[in-house]
Formats: C-alpha cells, sequence, structure tokens
C-alpha cells in the first residue's frame, strides 16, 4: 500500500509540474479524474511486474541434412574362380557363332572385342547372376568373370563380349572361357562341355604375312536320300583369314576334273564360304569321290597354291 500510495503522489506532481510549465492555470476538473489515470498508470506498472520474464525460444526448423555418398572405386584383387566339380541341368549350352577369328594377327597392345553368341540348351532360365568365367590360358587384361548382360530362356540366343587386349610380346596366346551357374558349377559348350576360346598372334612387324589360318569343310547331298535320276552334291568350304588377304583359288575333283575359282580379296581377318557344286547320274558307278580347295596367295606377281585337304562322299544308287 506505501508503494502504491507512493506512486500516486508521484503522478500526481508530475502532472501538476507539466501544466505549470506550460503556463496555465492548474486543472479545475475533479480530483478524480486525476486520480483514475493516476490508477491506470499503476494498473499498468502491476501487470508488467507481474509478468513473469519469458525467454525467447528460436524457432526450430524441421529440413534435414542432405548427405550424399561418393562412391569410390576400391582396388580389389580377385583370384581365378575355382573350378567346382560336378554339374548341373541348367549347364547346358552350345556356341552358335563367334568374333575374331582364331590366328588374328594383332599388334602389341591393341584392344580387340571377342563376342561368342551362345545359345541356352538347358530347360532353365539364365538369369543376371550366371557368369561367364576365365577357364585358362592368357587372360589377356579381361576380368577373371563377368555377369551375363541379360536373362537368357531356355533355347535362346546371347552374345557374350568382352574387351580384350593383346600381350606386348611377340607370340600366339590362346584364352579360354566358360560359363558359370550361380552356385558356381562350371560349365562349357557342346556335347563335351568344352570351354570356348579365342586366340591371337601378336607380332610388332609393320608389314605382317597374312594369309588362310583355316579350311573347313561339310558336305550336303540333295536331295538327302533316295535314288533319283541325278543326285548334287555340294562342298561348303569354309575359309579363315588372320588379316586383310588377296588369293586366287580352284576345286580339285577325283575325276581330274578341275573348277576354276576367282581372285578374292577381304579387308580383315574373317570367314568366308567357297562351294562347289558334283552332279552324279543315276548310272554312274556307285563309289567314294573327293573334292579338294586349292587356295593361291600371290608372291612375286605368282600364285602359288596350296592344297587344305580333301572331302568325300559316296554315291550308293546306280548301276
Amino acid at each position: 500500500m506505501k508503494q502504491k500510495k507512493y506512486l500516486l503522489f508521484t503522478v500526481l506532481v508530475a502532472l501538476s509540474m507539466l501544466i505549470a510549465s506550460c503556463g496555465g492555470e492548474p486543472p479545475t476538473q475533479e480530483p478524480f479524474i486525476l486520480t483514475a489515470v493516476a490508477q491506470t498508470v499503476i494498473a499498468k506498472s502491476a501487470e508488467q511486474i507481474s509478468t513473469p520474464f519469458m525467454t525467447a525460444t528460436p524457432e526450430l526448423t524441421s529440413t534435414p541434412l542432405a548427405f550424399i555418398p561418393t562412391l569410390t572405386a576400391l582396388p580389389v584383387t580377385i583370384t581365378p574362380t575355382a573350378n567346382v566339380t560336378g554339374t548341373s541341368p541348367c549347364g547346358k549350352a552350345s556356341l552358335v557363332s563367334e568374333t575374331i577369328i582364331d590366328g588374328t594377327i594383332l599388334k602389341p597392345g591393341e584392344k580387340f572385342i571377342k563376342t561368342w553368341e551362345i545359345k541356352n540348351a538347358s530347360p532353365c532360365t539364365w538369369d543376371t547372376n550366371y557368369r561367364i568365367v576365365f577357364w585358362d590360358g592368357n587372360i589377356l587384361g579381361g576380368a577373371y568373370y563377368y555377369n551375363l548382360p541379360q536373362p537368357v530362356a531356355p533355347g535362346a540366343v546371347v552374345p557374350v563380349s568382352v574387351v580384350l587386349t593383346a600381350p606386348l610380346e611377340d607370340g600366339t596366346y590362346k584364352s579360354e572361357w566358360a560359363l558359370q551357374t550361380p552356385d558356381k558349377i562350371n560349365f562349357g559348350v557342346g556335347e563335351y562341355s568344352a570351354p570356348f576360346y579365342t586366340e591371337v598372334v601378336v607380332t610388332a612387324e609393320e608389314k605382317p604375312k597374312f594369309g588362310v589360318t583355316s579350311v573347313t569343310y561339310e558336305m550336303v547331298r540333295e536331295p538327302p536320300n533316295g535314288c533319283p535320276a541325278n543326285v548334287m552334291y555340294t562342298a561348303y568350304a569354309t575359309v579363315e583369314t588372320n588379316g586383310p588377304l588377296e588369293f586366287n583359288y580352284y576345286w580339285s575333283q577325283s575325276d581330274d576334273h578341275n573348277v576354276k575359282g576367282k581372285v578374292t580379296k577381304v579387308d580383315s581377318a574373317t570367314s568366308i564360304v567357297l562351294t562347289n557344286k558334283w552332279q552324279l547320274h543315276i548310272a554312274t558307278t556307285p563309289g567314294t569321290r573327293w573334292m579338294e580347295l586349292n587356295i593361291g596367295i600371290l608372291v612375286d606377281e605368282t600364285y602359288q597354291y596350296t592344297p587344305y585337304g580333301k572331302v568325300y562322299f559316296t554315291k550308293t544308287c546306280g548301276s
């Protein structure tokens, strides 16, 4: 109460001095007006005194911190995949075709892409957990394994490509590969599940001697059976070269007849098919006959011919 009276007295004195400083007369209004004003001031002061002190709290945001991981390739030392023994019903395949002719001549350090087209001969679908794995020989700068690039349904064919590098030293290099199931059972292609491979020749010579590396035959009889008036025997010769090459050829036959070919040119290591047909009449004496491909390489402006083995066939019909 003493504090309130003191505060009221102080307010009244301040108002009186304010009026006097303005040169006016003391107020003639009723004292209750000044008292009301003073009480209002006291009430405000009391309100400020009774209001507890509040500490400001900073506004919190809910924006999370963003962490962006950095993917760094770690050096990994991989040992060759162990050849797990055993068989799997899913481990059956056949080789359909391949690129990079065996015996292809490359320069030291030259990169190349080897592609095998492999058919899934099993009743299983191969998913991308199946692998192509290094088997034996020289790895030629590749990895020890690669996952299949896509699922392969039974009977479907998948192209499997690997980037390889020719060694720096001259020589002939063979690199063997196989397939592998998710449970680490390795398998190859064909009846004997053999590994598939690539074989290259590395030389630093500026002008290497390109040539024919392989000739394989297939004989086809038309019609395939029976004894019609005429039967056509066709020899198909698949010729592989190890680089760009120009050559001539002819076919020799067991009846001492030669069939002339033509000059042929290839721009790179490749595989081409040459054919020869021999028709026999039903009256022709039955027996075994042969055809042979002879290939000539140009040396000092003269073709030097090499015979590449005979392909035999037997006529069974006739007199």
